[in-house]
């Protein structure tokens, strides 16, 4: 007879259910070694030395400046309430609540950062008048508001200003109550309930901010590495929404959905996850943090299935809060393939911090942007004083999205675009004006035909008629567009003014740069030895002799740097190929737009000089000018490629994933959609997320 003891000592423990944050489960529950705890102090050190924490006393005067705006909102409120004849009791109970949102409500804002910032205001108090009109004049008297500039026909619309300093984003929404109780649940999605578009996009800063909090595993760490990837977006020039790039709220998404998938990692590891797990996403599937949710309220969310328009998004990482929308449609073909660049640049130095190689300085250099192509676009904005520069370039700028998209469907996607999201500033103008500039190259393996021209005449007729329906238009504002090449840069785009001749020296920093490219050295057909670039016979020192012909649209020459000069009048007014299917689940999104003409201009000399080459035998000529088949350098040697690649494919080794095929059936393009009509989630596509074992590395 078995004894009960023998009975319970056959029975195997039953091992405790993995916790699951997100829509798969995590790729790796390994915490850290002692290395990484180690690496990840060197790191938040390197963070507070350059400068990312404020500090206490800055802390305390945005807290106290928060306070006097909450004072100034509920006398609105008040004034408001008492005007529109309500009873004395609603006079009294009547209040503004003010609410904070993006990277101060994230915890993960730094010195000078501005604070966004919501009024939720009772239903009687609209945003066109009373907040655009009213609250607008009252602020505009008070001597602490500088800079004051509303935006009310923005996506979401802002007031902009500051307030003793402190640069405030002030958004209003007008909830569907009488009184706003002061403990209002955000939250909460009956706070949806009978307002507009614009109220629940003003809304849903807030509550994305609360969501994105609850559904990681550790606040404090996420914080300290979306510090650190917010400053390294910002030195490679990839974080800004409006240019078509990724902006805070982006940013804390992609660093959320990795900290969910490495739940028990520090800092050092949720950084180097970041870059292999995003170097190897296929886009356009789609980046969610929670299950997708329908709801009786009926604002559209995205669904691909359902809405054409959500088709088209190259690059979608979708908001956690009801209505979930995408929070990067901005995203284009160009701006895409540079931040996929950044990203494989951002892994492979990475790689060599783990190999103790590099430090973290390296991670950070700046993106030598001016040395990275042979010709640019140059956007001139000129306005009569400071403040009307101040509207007018922000305006300028948020369209500067559409140019990119402009030129790339009449040139079919060959000619790509690399908007850079910096304004510059010549010191030596008396006038009020600041410039912006976009690189520009043929797109990678292009067969470009002898000949050839890129016309973009009508792409910048289109953005000057876009630019000019600016409703707030004054006397004074102007945009001058120009092509320019490489040595014809003004001099104050230049560190110190100077500008430096086009022969980089290889550092460790570019090295692993190129590690991530395969077409950056130009080899003939046969694969033998490398082409080396011709110099100019006349020599470095003569580029800056004589003054530079530019070529204008109708293709004459002109000393005059304009291609266009508008003056504008008032208008009216990491895996291997089979793992990463398995982990994308979808193909990628057609990566050019299509147009159905091309009208005939020239833009010459069109290079390759990005940090990624062309590749072999795609030579061309356009306006008679020799395109070299890679100009990423001025000489190459084949066997220094040979030990470049072998260094990286050793590092490779090092960090061998061991992929885990553990697929989860038929999930919904990589999210799932609840809708509160069917008993079952809906299913379209594969997953996006296998088990990735990524684990910890000393």
């Amino acid at each position: 007879m078995v004894s009960s003891e023998g009975l319970s000592g056959s029975t195997p423990p039953v091992a405790a259910p993995v916790k699951q944050y997100g829509v798969t489960k995590p790729i790796s529950m390994a915490g850290p070694s002692e290395a990484d705890i180690q690496r990840s102090r060197e790191l938040e050190k390197f963070l507070v030395e350059a400068g990312l924490y404020e500090s206490e006393e800055e802390t305390a005067k945005r807290e106290e400046v928060l306070g006097r705006i909450q004072e100034i909102v509920t006398d609105w409120v008040k004034q408001l309430t008492r005007l529109r004849g309500y009873t004395g009791q609603m006079v009294e109970d009547a209040k503004a609540v003010i609410l904070t949102f993006g990277s101060y409500r994230l915890g993960v804002h730094g010195p000078g950062s501005d604070v966004d910032t919501l009024c939720v205001g009772p239903s009687y108090v609209n945003r066109e008048e009373d907040f655009f009109f009213v609250l607008h004049n009252i602020l505009a008297e008070r001597e602490e508001v500088t800079e004051l500039q509303p935006v009310p026909d923005a996506h979401v619309p802002v007031m902009k200003f500051k307030f003793d300093g402190i640069s405030i984003d002030l958004l209003y929404a007008s909830i569907s109550l009488l009184v706003v109780p002061q403990d209002l649940d955000i939250s909460d999605v009956s706070v949806l309930y009978n307002v507009d578009e614009p109220t629940v996009r003003s809304l849903n800063g807030c509550r994305v901010a609360d969501q994105i909090l609850k559904l990681v595993p550790n606040a404090e760490h996420f914080r300290t590495t979306l510090r650190c990837l917010k400053f390294w977006a910002k030195r490679r020039g990839v974080y800004s929404n409006v240019t078509g790039f990724l902006g805070g709220v982006n940013w804390a998404l992609l660093v959320a959905r990795v900290c969910q998938l490495y739940p028990n990692a520090v800092p050092i590891m949720l950084v180097s996850r970041f870059f292999r797990v995003f170097t190897q996403w296929r886009w356009p599937n789609p980046v969610t943090l929670c299950a997708i949710e329908e709801d009786e309220l009926g604002f559209s969310v995205w669904d691909p299935r359902k809405n054409p328009r959500d088709r088209t998004h190259l690059m979608p990482i979708i908001t956690p809060a009801y209505p979930c929308m995408n929070s990067s449609y901005n995203v284009s073909a160009s701006t895409l393939r540079v931040m996929t660049e950044q990203l494989k640049y951002g892994n492979n130095i990475c790689e060599e911090i783990q190999l103790n190689r590099v430090k973290w300085s390296a991670l950070f250099e700046p993106y030598l942007f001016f040395e990275s192509y042979k010709n640019y676009l140059q956007v001139d904005v000129v306005a009569a004083d400071a403040n009307d520069l101040r509207a007018w370039k922000g305006w300028v700028e948020s369209r500067l999205r559409q140019l990119t998209l402009m030129i790339e469907r009449v040139t079919y996607g060959k000619l790509q675009c690399h908007p850079y999201p910096h304004e510059y500033v010549d010191a030596s103008k008396p006038c009020a004006c600041c410039a912006f500039f976009m690189g520009l190259q043929r797109k990678q393996g292009e067969i470009v035909q002898e000949g050839q021209q890129f016309d973009i005449r009508g792409s910048v007729d289109e953005f000057r008629h876009s630019v000019s329906m600016y409703m707030y238009w004054k006397p004074g504002m102007e945009i001058h567009v120009s092509h320019i090449r490489r040595k014809q840069l003004p001099a104050y785009v230049l560190p110190d003014g100077y500008k430096h001749p086009w022969n980089p020296r290889v550092t460790p920093h570019h090295q692993s740069d190129k590690l991530s490219h395969n077409n950056h050295i130009a080899c003939t057909e046969s694969g033998g030895k490398c082409l080396k670039r011709k110099k100019d016979p006349e020599g470095e020192n003569n580029e800056h002799s004589k003054p530079e012909k530019r070529l204008n649209l109708d293709g004459s020459e002109s000393v005059s740097p304009e291609i266009i000069s508008c003056e504008l009048s008032r208008m009216s007014s990491g895996c291997s190929t089979s793992d990463l299917d398995e982990m994308n689940g979808v193909a990628e999104g057609n990566a050019s737009s299509n147009s159905s003409t091309i009208s005939s201009c020239s833009n010459e000399d069109i290079g390759n000089e990005s940090s990624e080459g062309s590749n072999g035998g795609d030579n061309g000529s356009i306006e008679g000018i020799t395109i070299p088949a890679s100009s990423q350098s001025d000489s190459c040697d084949a066997d220094s490629k040979s030990s470049l690649e072998d260094e990286h494919a050793d590092h490779n080794r090092v960090f061998e994933d061991g992929l885990q095929k553990e697929l989860e059936p038929n999930a919904a393009v990589g999210v799932v959609l609840k809708s509160m009509n069917e008993a079952d989630s809906e299913t379209v596509q594969n997953t996006v997320i296998s088990r990735l074992n990524l684990t910890s590395t000393a």
